[in-house]
């Protein structure tokens, strides 16, 4: 898929809770590329003076309707406490679309109509599956959402979740949804599905990998490996897979888990 830098305008910023940032940004003169659910972009951070290399981010959205393209910023370093104090108006430098994302189904068949995917995510991991759901929904699917959280305060977007398909909750003090981890949810005994993927804390992607194994359940996970370059140059985001030594910012951030040497 082809690779762009571009300048691209902050049209609103909002913060979804403290601590993380939603950055709706749009391109003035002419619509935003083609960018597929578990892709990433790299945005150079201007005005830090400690921060030299590019922030990668999931893409959280693209709204095609309003040519947006949405981020969700976890501001724990200088560059991305640099993108949340950003006003509105500000520009962003940004190389898109990078990676390979999740799988999607070819048409709006009936077979994908029928098909059954559970979206698994964790703390900010749930970014991409709401980009991945909006496609899926387009291609005929229902998607199923799984989020976990330490607390309620900790659960980000659960509305736009919505919007697109039925949203399950876990969270580890039982303020929201059911006490515990995603993989003690009751929906794994209610429900059965056709396919799984999941984002989020590796420990937690580690045993929704394992429980889709032992269920025969293909599944697929979006690795947050320390990335820098994004074009598998700098080689700092390795993963060991069946396959070998791999980039993950080039051969994924998504992988089948059974790659994954989990």
């Amino acid at each position: 898929m082809k690779k762009y830098i571009l300048d691209l305008v902050l049209r609103r910023s909002t913060q979804p809770r403290p601590g993380y940032v939603l950055l709706q940004l749009t391109n003035p003169e002419k619509p935003l590329p083609e960018m597929l659910p578990g892709q990433f972009v790299e945005v150079r951070v201007d005005g830090s003076p400690s921060t030299f290399l590019r922030r990668p981010i999931s893409i959280n959205l693209v709204n095609r309707q309003h040519n947006e393209l949405w981020l969700l910023v976890h501001a724990v370093g200088a560059g991305t406490r640099a993108l949340a104090a950003l006003s509105e108006g500000a520009v962003l430098n940004v190389v898109l679309p990078l990676g390979r994302g999740f799988t999607l189904p070819e048409d709006s068949s009936r077979e994908n109509r029928e098909a059954r995917y559970l979206l698994v995510g964790g703390g900010v991991g749930t970014a991409p599956l709401l980009y991945l759901g909006q496609e899926l929904v387009a291609r005929g699917c229902k998607p199923t959402f799984l989020l976990g959280a330490r607390s309620a305060d900790d659960l980000l977007q659960v509305d736009d979740f919505r919007r697109f398909g039925e949203v399950f909750l876990t969270t580890e003090d039982g303020s929201a949804g059911e006490r515990g981890f995603v993989t003690q949810h009751s929906l794994w005994k209610a429900a059965a599905f056709t396919r799984i993927c999941t984002c989020g804390p590796k420990p937690m992607m580690v045993a929704v990998a394992r429980l889709a194994r032992e269920k025969g359940i293909p599944s697929e996970a979006s690795l947050e490996n320390m990335m820098a370059c994004g074009l598998g140059a700098c080689l700092c985001c390795v993963e060991d897979t069946v396959d070998g030594n791999v980039c993950v910012c080039k051969e994924g951030p998504v992988f089948s888990t059974d790659k994954l040497k989990w």
